[in-house]
């Protein structure tokens, strides 16, 4: 098992929408081979809705650091053995690398990057890449710091912008989505997308609303709760953080 990485795409998609043959997925439950339609199920991404998703029951908890990617399109379910009630791809902002947060024989939990926040879902565990991130985020919404630990130990703690009151960080238990390098960007070529969202914006800048750690090229608004939802970092921390891998847990509370 190694660390978690991104990559390039798995082409099975793509190769069946070529042949125009229906994506369906099916695995044994029990002596019962289950096959599920998966062109009838929504898609699991940072710019998707998906009510039914069940909950994170521990949003504050921390995990063992394992992260499963999925090969190929994939169905999620609501429970092990359960129906299923969305799709997750191979690919978001480079592959897809999903924090389990639990494990029961032959499925894994993990959390998801559609709305709402803290939406997880069940996988089964074939077809499944696995790895470990030793990484760690904590974000402190109260004292608007952003620490980076490697297998417990503290690498460095920063202070960060945070969401303004009207526009929150979110709290909880999300993970590192994607590493994006714009350079046409001028107050952030590196942005870090979160599987979280803003909870009282639904757009922003044209997008999802999709909360992110990135940079400021002002150093006045660290340690400021001053953003719409992002937390801005010094340069110092996102050099830092630029290097963890996708996957990685981020716990963001109110300390």
């Amino acid at each position: 098992m190694g660390e978690a990485k991104g990559g390039s795409s798995a082409p099975a998609l793509a190769v069946l929408a070529l042949l125009g043959i229906v994506a369906v997925v099916g695995f044994t439950n029990g002596d019962k081979q289950e096959t599920v339609d998966l062109t009838t199920l929504a898609a699991s991404t940072t710019a998707t809705t998906i009510p039914t998703a069940p909950l994170d029951p521990r949003p504050y908890a921390g995990t063992d650091g394992l992260v499963v990617h999925p090969r190929t399109e994939t169905a999620l379910y609501s429970a092990p053995d359960a129906d299923a009630f969305a799709k997750i791809g191979p690919t978001q902002f480079g592959q897809t690398w999903l924090p389990v947060v639990e494990q029961t024989d032959g499925w894994v939990r993990v959390l998801l990057p559609s709305k709402p926040n803290r939406s997880t879902g069940w996988l089964p565990d074939e077809d499944l890449d696995r790895a470990s991130s030793s990484y760690l985020i904590k974000v402190h919404t109260g004292a608007r710091t952003i620490e980076l630990f490697q297998r417990g130990r503290r690498l460095g703690v920063w202070k960060a912008g945070v969401g303004a009151k009207k526009t929150p960080t979110p709290p909880g238990r999300t993970f590192l989505l994607g590493s994006i390098i714009d350079d046409k960007r001028s107050a952030s070529p590196i942005v870090l997308p979160l599987g979280a969202h803003s909870p009282t914006l639904d757009t922003f800048g044209g997008g999802p609303g999709t909360v992110a750690i990135h940079g400021w090229p002002r150093p006045d608004v660290f340690g400021a709760a001053i953003s719409a939802g992002c937390v801005r970092v010094p340069k110092t921390a996102l050099a830092h953080l630029q290097k963890v891998p996708l996957g990685t847990l981020v716990l963001i509370d109110s300390k």
